[in-house]
């Protein structure tokens, strides 16, 4: 087995993508193991099937785009993308952006997450489209995140941080530039 990730047929053997899928599974199988061992871990049945399919479906997502590029910058770039995408719906899902996961205002904070995605789709997954695309949800992250530190100003400072995240993917997106889409 190889560590290149740039061809298709070395990255289906490639130890990076079975630490992918692995390191989903571990991330998966951890709370049932913590249950066993304390109370303070009390996952229901659709806890781990909302996990199973955010953890997956990421890696399944960042495994298609990898064996569809040759260009590893236009990789990382949707790698981040996907990446702070499953953080947001995960930070959501678990304590809330701000606030509370109670707190209707973190709804905004799926929308971002809605925009990154149907902005990929529209520019059929081009690096050009998909750097407007990041950066515009980086935008509207940043002002979500700073609307909300009134309510809660740990939560917006921690919500606002992600923009920075939307933005390196836009940069590696824009630095993949014509490469990527010579390879799509």
């Amino acid at each position: 087995m190889t560590l290149n990730v740039t061809a298709g047929k070395t990255w289906r053997a490639s130890w990076w993508r079975w630490g992918m899928w692995a390191g989903a599974a571990t991330l998966l199988i951890l709370p049932a193991v913590a249950m066993r061992f304390t109370r303070e871990v009390n996952w229901t049945g659709s806890d781990f099937l909302f996990a199973a399919i955010l953890l997956f479906g990421s890696a399944g997502i960042i495994d298609a785009t990898a064996r569809s590029s040759q260009n590893i910058t236009y990789k990382a770039g949707v790698a981040i993308a996907v990446g702070t995408a499953l953080l947001t719906i995960w930070a959501n899902g678990a304590v809330g952006m701000i606030g509370s996961q109670d707190n209707p205002y973190n709804l905004w904070f799926l929308g971002v997450v809605a925009l990154a995605l149907i902005g990929a789709i529209a520019s059929r997954f081009r690096a050009k489209g998909m750097v407007w695309t990041m950066t515009v949800a980086a935008m509207v992250q940043a002002a979500l995140g700073l609307a909300g530190m009134s309510a809660d100003p740990r939560g917006g400072i921690f919500s606002t941080g992600f923009a920075f995240l939307w933005l390196l993917s836009a940069a590696l997106l824009r630095a993949s530039g014509s490469e990527a889409e010579k390879a799509r």
